[in-house]
């Protein structure tokens, strides 16, 4: 193949600009905001989990509290009447009176169980809105953190999207005056290569894998025409002359 000088020049400069999007790719990958961010949003998810699970308890305290006193009301109210009628003492025989005596000791000691249950509750109850509270607070900061986090990642693509933005915009410029099978030779070595398919001929030695070119590939780079594409016989890649390629 073969290719003006000046263009194989250029073709080095394509290879330079495809390294820097290479760069950028790999920083944009790496960026430790991504790490920072991934981790605060799994702790977030932990805690909204347990925050879901702390107020159901919270929740289903609060019912059996309400079902409680509702229980010691009761039991209250059916004492108040026995007591009332124990009091009037009218029309009761001596063995309803010895039953409702009874039954008003009964009630007095199944009130005195209810309201212990009653303040079990509340104990628990107390405990599962403590721990809303807790794990409330922990979530808000951590949502505060992963904004934060969130913010300075988005800004961090952002400015290397730009930058590549351009540097795509600057290698388009390029290509589009550059020779289209020398385009096609390059992209086809550029990706077997791991990204570089164009390297500089710097003092005998191919810039693309550092390897010093031996006396016979030398001599029949020298023989080859200026406008001859060569390949290092190494690498494959495209090696492009210049005035300190050393031949």
């Amino acid at each position: 193949m073969n290719a003006e000088p000046a263009d194989q020049i250029r073709l080095l400069d394509v290879q330079a600009l495809d390294v820097r999007l290479f760069q950028l790719a790999h920083k944009r990958k790496s960026l430790p905001e991504h790490a920072e961010v991934d981790s605060l949003t799994k702790d977030l998810s932990q805690q909204r989990d347990l925050l879901v699970a702390a107020q159901t308890q919270a929740s289903d305290a609060a019912r059996e509290q309400t079902k409680a006193e509702q229980d010691v009301d009761q039991v209250r109210q059916r004492a108040a009447r026995d007591q009332q009628r124990l009091d009037s003492g009218a029309g009761i025989s001596a063995r309803d009176l010895a039953n409702l005596q009874s039954e008003v000791a009964s009630l007095a000691k199944r009130q005195a169980d209810l309201e212990d249950v009653v303040l079990e509750v509340m104990e628990r109850l107390e405990g599962a809105q403590e721990r809303v509270t807790e794990i409330t607070g922990r979530v808000s900061a951590l949502e505060a953190k992963l904004t934060d986090a969130t913010a300075r990642r988005d800004a961090a693509t952002g400015d290397l999207d730009a930058e590549a933005a351009k540097v795509t915009k600057d290698r388009e410029v390029i290509v589009a005056s550059m020779p289209s099978d020398l385009m096609a030779l390059y992209e086809k070595i550029r990706v077997k290569q791991g990204g570089v398919g164009a390297a500089r001929l710097y003092q005998r030695r191919c810039e693309g894998c550092r390897l010093e070119l031996d006396m016979a590939e030398i001599n029949e780079i020298k023989a080859a025409a200026r406008d001859q594409v060569v390949r290092h016989d190494n690498c494959g890649r495209i090696l492009v002359r210049a005035a300190d390629s050393g031949i």
